[in-house]
């Protein structure tokens, strides 16, 4: 698979979830944050974006805590994210 596959892939993922929030924020941080991110934080992100939104919103809200620290730097990052 290319990148440009894996992207539109990732993108899909990020922008057809259950929750109408997740879209929006998923979709803003993919455009606009991910071709930012190191190796290892993309890896993580994708791992972020493979949860379903039940178990990944408190993660986002801070209201659950994320052992990975890698994830950690993302869910940090995603939090700053202002959607237009």
């Amino acid at each position: 698979m290319d990148e440009r596959e894996r992207i539109n892939r990732l993108r899909w993922r990020c922008t057809r979830r259950a929750m109408l929030e997740m879209d929006l924020l998923l979709g803003e941080f993919l455009e606009r944050v991910f071709p930012t991110l190191g190796p290892e934080q993309a890896d993580a992100f994708v791992v972020l974006a493979d949860m379903e939104d039940l178990e990944l919103w408190p993660l986002i809200n801070g209201s659950r805590d994320c052992a990975d620290p890698v994830q950690a730097e993302v869910l940090a990052l995603l939090r700053t994210v202002r959607v237009k």
